[in-house]
C-alpha cells in the first residue's frame, strides 16, 4: 500500500508540475502580448503627438496658417499700393500729352478707387480692419514715373510713350499680385474672396491691353520721329 501511495504521489506531482509549467507559459504569453500592446499604444501616442506638433507648428500665434498669414501680408501690401496709386495716377494724367492717354489714366483712377473698396471688403470677410503695409515695389514704380515726367519734354509723344511704359510696369506688378492672391484664396477655400480679387485681376489686364493699344496705334510711331527734325536742321545749317 505504501508503494502504491508513493507512486500515486509521484504521478500527482508530475501532473502538477506540468500544469504549473503550462500556467507559467500562458502567463508569459499574456505578459508578452500586453507588452506588445503597450508598445504599440506608445507608438500610436507618439505619432499622434508628432502630428499635433506639426499642425501647431504650421500656425502662428494667432491661429493662422503660414499660408493665410502670407496672404494677409500680400493683402496689406496691395492695399497700400492701390491707395498710393489714387494719388499717383492724377499726376500722370496731368503730365500726359494726348487726350487718349489722359482718358486712359482717368479710367484707371476710377477703377483703382473701386479696387480699394474691394480690398476693404476682403478685409471685412476675414474679420479684420483694413490696414496697409508699405509696398516698396509700388513706391519705386511711382517714383520712376515722377522721374520720367521730369526728364522728358512737355507736350511730347516721347513723354507719353514713357508714361505708358511706367503705367504698364505698375499694371504688371498688380497683375502678378492679384493673380497669386486669387490662387491662394482658392487653395484655402475662400471662393468669395477669390471671385472678388479675380474681378480686379481682369480689369488690370484690360487696362494693360488698352495701354498697349494706345502706344501701338500712333504714340510710339510719332515719338520715334521726335528730335530728328532738329538734328536734320542742325546738319543742314552746318553744311
Amino acid at each position: 500500500m505504501k508503494k502504491e501511495t508513493a507512486e500515486e504521489n509521484k504521478t500527482n506531482t508530475a501532473a502538477n508540475n506540468t500544469a504549473a509549467n503550462q500556467g507559467n507559459k500562458s502567463q508569459e504569453e499574456n505578459t508578452g502580448t500586453s507588452a506588445a500592446e503597450a508598445s504599440a499604444g506608445k507608438v500610436s501616442e507618439a505619432a499622434n503627438g508628432l502630428a499635433q506638433n506639426k499642425k501647431e507648428g504650421m500656425q502662428n500665434g494667432n491661429g493662422q496658417s503660414y499660408l493665410e498669414k502670407f496672404f494677409m501680408d500680400m493683402l496689406k501690401d496691395i492695399y497700400w499700393a492701390e491707395k498710393s496709386l489714387v494719388t499717383a495716377i492724377p499726376k500722370m494724367k496731368d503730365a500726359a500729352t494726348t487726350e487718349e492717354l489722359k482718358d486712359a489714366f482717368e479710367d484707371h483712377l476710377y477703377q483703382t478707387q473701386k479696387h480699394v473698396s474691394r480690398l476693404e471688403k476682403v478685409f471685412q470677410l476675414r474679420g479684420q480692419k483694413p490696414e496697409g503695409k508699405k509696398c516698396e515695389a509700388m513706391e519705386g514704380l511711382t517714383k520712376e514715373a515722377e522721374s520720367i515726367i521730369k526728364e522728358t519734354e512737355e507736350m511730347s509723344m516721347t513723354r507719353d510713350a514713357a508714361l505708358i511704359i511706367a503705367a504698364q510696369k505698375v499694371e504688371h506688378y498688380e497683375i502678378a499680385s492679384y493673380g497669386g492672391m486669387v490662387q491662394l484664396a482658392i487653395t484655402m477655400g475662400w471662393q468669395q474672396i477669390a471671385d472678388i480679387l479675380d474681378k480686379t485681376l481682369e480689369e488690370e489686364e484690360d487696362t494693360d491691353q488698352l495701354l498697349t493699344d494706345i502706344a501701338e496705334e500712333f504714340i510710339n510711331i510719332e515719338a520715334e520721329g521726335e528730335g530728328k527734325s532738329q538734328v536734320e536742321e542742325d546738319v543742314y545749317e552746318n553744311a
